[in-house]
């Protein structure tokens, strides 16, 4: 059976390949993010032959689900569907989750003593081979053995037709046969022997695996809140034995055999090393992980990840903030906070920061305040803005950096999901009716204008009234770019607003089956509205 690992990053996926005739991972390089991501792992899977893929599953240090990992499913989603489409190879390729822990983090510290020139792509394939490696290790552990069935005993001899009566004395044959029923008693034992050691290998191996199967914590339809592999915070106080570790993990559902661990302590001969401290474990790791990080000494409670992702709202924004722990009277008054920063140098003075704090997987110190993180994602847009000179590219269309947000967030909301090119399609859309004095007429600005004004919906219940909604967001209603953005745009997005295809459309929607369909006229896109967009145009806004 062939199997590929994707390590599954916004820029770059990583790829790693292994046969479980070998049970190695090897890297297998990288796959840029550029829209073709989807076709060229078809491709690959077609010229390896292979029948399983196996996707790195992020999680945060509580062992929860992030929007990273949101990203992930949706990801592997659009992925099953091609290949059920595709069919490579006339084969049903199946697909697995594995729960990855910081193999960014891993990959980088085993490429570091590599004499090889380490790019990017390097660590990427690295990370997908640690992913692959954890699945094959798991697998094994779910082997199971058959026992070996008896050999029937040979069947006796015939008694001779005469017995002669003579004095009893020992012949050869019968020396032989005295010989041969030693062996067969030695035989015996022999073989119950090895099969209690045999049973008490597969209870041990069965005993220190993880509680929860690989299987468990990778399939695609399993729902978030019945988690099985959630991680959780286990303490270990000084001066706490091994056997009262081994109990305590038992208890909190972390290991199957207290007596399993004590064993694995004993032959890792390192049993009076472990630290005090706060540990973040799983029901999904193996014996040997949970015991090298009570080796390795407890850091978890030091460092977090901070995930925003791109088309996340202010408001997502607290929500997650408020995940990670910090109060909403002190994340209030973070972002109403005057911030002399270089990238909110056009951002006019009554304007949220709404757009502004770009999406992006950080870490943190748990003593950082809210205004650090604040300011690091400022500080991630400023270096996108300067790294691709946005802000010179929209002052030379005649807008400010701010109004190039805008009109980027409106991008990221109408095709986010889509290609580069189909990006820069619709963003020249946009431009042109700007620059002909025609309202924009974008949906989703009538959205975030009945979400700022009736959250719940209790007034806005249909769509005929959130297109009417009577707010300077609503560009059905009003022409020209609405006051500020309306999420925070990804940095493909601002790359592709700031330089727009060279087309002259005026129309495009989105279709049933995904795809952009694109008109000079109104007839025309009311045309395609007819041909490719019976379901989703009439999705609740």
């Amino acid at each position: 059976m062939k199997l590929i690992a994707l390590d599954v990053g916004e820029k770059r996926i990583g790829v790693a390949k292994a046969d479980t005739s070998v049970k190695i991972a090897v890297p297998a390089g990288m796959i840029p993010v550029d829209g073709g991501e989807i076709p060229a792992i078809s491709r690959l899977c077609k010229i390896q032959n292979i029948d399983v893929i196996v996707v790195g599953m992020p999680r945060n240090l509580q062992g929860q689900l992030t929007a990273q990992s949101d990203y992930v499913k949706n990801f592997v989603k659009n992925l099953n569907k091609t290949l059920v489409l595709e069919k490579p190879n006339n084969k049903t390729i199946k697909i697995y989750f594995q729960d990855e822990s910081l193999t960014s983090v891993q990959a980088k510290q085993n490429l570091r003593n590599r004499p090889l020139d380490k790019k990017s792509g390097d660590i990427d394939a690295e990370a997908a081979t640690i992913i692959l490696q954890d699945f094959l290790e798991n697998l094994a552990r779910r082997v199971v053995y058959k026992k070996p069935e008896p050999k029937p005993a040979p069947a006796a001899p015939s008694a001779p037709a005469e017995v002669e009566l003579k004095p009893r004395f020992k012949t050869p044959k019968e020396n032989s046969v005295k010989k041969w029923f030693i062996i067969r008693i030695l035989i015996i034992v022999i073989a119950v022997l090895g099969l209690a050691y045999l049973g008490a290998s597969l209870w041990y191996n069965s005993s220190i695996s993880p509680v929860v199967a690989a299987e468990q914590c990778s399939s695609i339809f399993k729902p978030d809140e019945a988690d099985p592999c959630a991680s959780q915070q286990f303490v270990v106080e000084e001066g706490s034995s091994v056997s009262g570790i081994a109990d305590a993990l038992k208890q909190a559902g972390l290991i199957k055999s207290p007596l399993a661990f004590k064993i694995y302590a004993k032959i890792s001969g390192k049993s009076g090393d472990l630290k005090a401290g706060t540990y973040n474990l799983a029901p999904s790791m193996a014996v040997e992980k949970i015991y090298s990080k009570l080796i390795d000494g407890s850091n978890d409670a030091v460092v977090f990840r901070f995930t925003a992702l791109p088309g996340e709202t202010l408001n997502d924004v607290k929500k997650r903030l408020v995940s990670v722990g910090y109060t909403a009277e002190e994340i209030d008054a973070a972002l109403t906070k005057k911030y002399n920063h270089p990238v909110l140098a056009d951002k006019p003075a009554d304007a949220s920061l709404e757009g502004y704090l770009f999406g992006e997987t950080y870490e943190f110190y748990q003593t950082d305040s809210v205004e650090t993180i604040i300011i690091r994602m400022l500080d991630e847009l400023y270096s996108v803005v300067e790294k691709n000179g946005l802000r010179q590219k929209f002052n030379n269309m005649g807008y400010t950096l701010h109004e190039g947000l805008t009109l980027a967030s409106i991008v990221q909301k109408e095709a986010g999901t889509v290609s580069k090119e189909d990006q820069k399609i619709v963003a020249q859309v946009f431009w042109s009716r700007l620059a002909q004095g025609i309202a924009l007429g974008s949906d989703v600005t009538a959205t975030y204008a009945a979400n700022q004004i009736d959250p719940e919906r209790k007034t806005y219940t249909d769509n005929a009234a959130v297109l009417a909604i009577d707010s300077p967001y609503n560009t059905r209603r009003y022409a020209g770019l609405p006051p500020g953005p309306i999420c925070n745009p990804g940095s493909l997005v601002l790359i592709s607003t700031a330089n727009p295809a060279d087309t002259s459309y005026l129309y495009f929607l989105t279709g049933d089956d995904g795809l952009m369909y694109y008109s000079n006229t109104e007839a025309e896109h009311n045309q395609n509205a007819r041909d490719h967009c019976q379901v989703l145009c009439n999705t609740q806004l």
